[in-house]
């Protein structure tokens, strides 16, 4: 549901921003403004400021910035919607209640049920075993170093070998063959009906993210067949789009997840206090996976079993997390097998210190492509490079490739490869084309990297600062600036949406983020607010001042020049003019006269 911009503003505005972050950094007022240590990353020296003005928060380390909704998504990995509720019952604001249609409200019904079922069954479970039926998994589960309290924070239980148990159970709760069927908790055929899918077996809960049961993953006792039996997929769990253990994982202050194997991985690592760890759910990294990674980090560690199921595993989950926008490591467990094992032999300490060491996933696959091939012949040796080839080719930022060349040029200059034999092998195979994959050519990898922002930027940066900051300094600004005249897309779109609150006579920085979506260009917006320049005089303000006009008139008149069609001798003639009228500004730029707050 998408609630009404009159909600949002409402909540906004019965939580100020200084109030609710307090709650979680501890602020000093420092001028106008109030300073803290990020919350978001490490550091000693406070950069991450509070504007009670403009009800943003900006951090001049990391970057990171937003207003009171933002704050609450990116500390709580919460989405919009979550945030709005959470802030909404803080200041006591009732959110409209959503009206569905006769099919939605249906559909919507059956999910509630389907969640009903499960939280019923994994209560079920986890009285199982604590029974005396149940002592044999309550021991392995012991034997393998669980204590009580992860056992029960993971509401771990145990489904008895009666295959009926569940059954019988749930229609004394008066469910439905109908729901139960679709529940995925029971199977159902000619012969015996219908009847437990998991029985005589560890049961291990998954959650989604919100702590809600969805699914079952069971570990049979004995020498059953198969050893480990996941819930199918049902309208309220799919295993492509769920992790398991993230509804604890989120809540890590970790800036980054570790990515496991299986269940026993995840619990045991967060029992021993790593509990940004999560699994996917029997089945190989998916898109869906990484997409719902990206949405509470920007790094994952890959912990895979050292076995070469483990290495091809982690080579499939690399580039689906690169596509996804997600940094990768790889960690090295040799000489043990998976986390469970290294930390009981090694301790926590030493995993800390892998963890620390995890290997660059770009270097992690030329290592393990360079182990394919036979290095002490030519033919080897070329085969390696050509792959090395492949890999840098899929690298679309330049600077990144170019790091990644000179790198492993320097690894490998005992078998004679230079960086620029490299180059040429990169773009051989941008003239050859990659269709299969459907990759860009990339630019010449000789070519310098372009400075993308005009050299007004800075200068549209301190103009937008200073009109949130000082609003009184508008109708001055009016006379020789307008929106066009921000040659950066989005400096433009920002300046449009400030021109129109000073013209409505409502300036409001923190509403203008409702117009910005994605959380990189939040954090952008929030930055345009926030430049900063050294000022101390009246004198320095004016000049500071005078330049930036005449910067953003000039840079806007360069951008003109460049899309004028020769046809057009109106727009020629305007030209003209706006030249000339430049040039009158600058000689005369001493009679710009202003008087505002500098932002600190």
């Amino acid at each position: 549901m998408r609630y009404s911009d009159d909600i949002i503003e409402e909540v906004r505005m019965k939580n100020d921003i200084v109030d609710v972050v307090s709650q979680y950094v501890r602020l000093t007022r420092k001028g106008s403004s109030y300073m803290g240590l990020c919350p978001f990353h490490n550091e000693k020296s406070p950069s991450f400021s509070v504007s009670p003005s403009k009800q943003m928060y900006h951090c001049f380390g990391c970057g990171a910035g937003g207003d009171v909704f933002h704050f609450i998504q990116e500390y709580d990995n919460a989405t919009f919607v979550e945030a709005l509720e959470k802030l909404a019952d803080r200041a006591g604001v009732v959110l409209p209640k959503i009206e569905y249609s006769k099919e939605a409200k249906e559909k919507a019904e059956k999910r509630q049920l389907l969640l009903d079922i499960n939280k019923t069954a994994a209560q079920y479970f986890y009285y199982q075993l604590r029974r005396e039926s149940g002592r044999q998994a309550w021991e392995y589960l012991t034997g393998r170093g669980l204590s009580e309290e992860t056992i029960r924070n993971f509401g771990l239980g145990y489904s008895d070998k009666y295959s009926n148990d569940l059954y019988k159970y749930m229609k004394s709760k008066n469910y439905s063959d109908e729901l139960l069927r679709e529940s995925g908790l029971f199977n159902v055929d000619e012969k015996n009906g219908m009847y437990d899918k998991f029985w005589n077996r560890v049961i291990f809960p998954i959650m989604d993210v919100n702590s809600r049961v969805i699914g079952f993953g069971g570990r049979v006792m004995g020498d059953g067949k198969p050893k480990y039996l996941n819930s199918p997929e049902t309208p309220i769990f799919d295993k492509g789009r769920n992790l398991y253990g993230l509804h604890a994982a989120r809540s890590s202050r970790r800036n980054f997840l570790i990515l496991c194997e299986g269940y026993m991985d995840v619990i045991s690592m967060h029992q021993a206090g790593f509990t940004n760890a999560v699994a996917s759910l029997g089945t190989a990294l998916t898109s869906g996976h990484a997409s719902l990674l990206k949405r509470f980090t920007k790094e994952v560690l890959l912990l895979y079993d050292s076995d070469d199921a483990g290495i091809r595993a982690a080579l499939r989950a690399i580039p689906i997390l690169r596509e996804a926008g997600v940094t990768a490591r790889v960690v090295n467990l040799l000489p043990h097998k998976d986390p469970d094992e290294f930390i009981g032999a090694l301790g926590a300490e030493a995993f800390e210190e892998r963890l620390k060491n995890a290997e660059d996933s770009f270097l992690f696959r030329v290592r393990i492509a360079q182990r394919e091939v036979d290095m002490s012949i030519p033919q080897g040796q070329n085969g390696f490079f050509d792959r090395v080839g492949s890999f840098l080719l899929e690298l679309s930022d330049e600077l990144e490739r170019n790091l990644y060349i000179e790198n492993i040029a320097r690894e490998y200059a005992r078998y004679g490869i230079t960086s620029q034999d490299l180059r040429k092998r990169v773009n051989k195979k941008a003239m050859q084309g990659t269709p299969a994959e459907n990759r860009p050519v990339p630019k010449p990898v000789q070519e310098k990297i372009r400075n993308h922002e005009p050299k007004a930027g800075q200068a549209q940066r301190l103009m937008l600062t200073w009109l949130v900051s000082s609003p009184e300094i508008f109708k001055e600004v009016e006379k020789y600036i307008q929106p066009e005249d921000f040659v950066i897309p989005l400096y433009r779109q920002v300046a449009e949406l400030i021109y129109e609150q000073h013209r409505i006579g409502d300036i409001n920085p923190a509403r203008i983020l409702n117009h910005f979506i994605d959380s990189e260009q939040q954090d952008e917006v929030v930055g345009l607010f926030h430049a900063r320049i050294h000022l101390e005089t009246q004198e320095e303000q004016n000049r500071a001042f005078q330049d930036a006009i005449c910067r953003i008139r000039e840079e806007s008149l360069d951008k003109k020049n460049s899309e004028w069609d020769p046809k057009d001798m109106n727009a020629l003639q305007r030209l003209i003019k706006a030249k000339k009228d430049l040039e009158t500004l600058k000689r005369n730029k001493q009679n710009i006269h202003i008087t505002f707050q500098v932002p600190e």
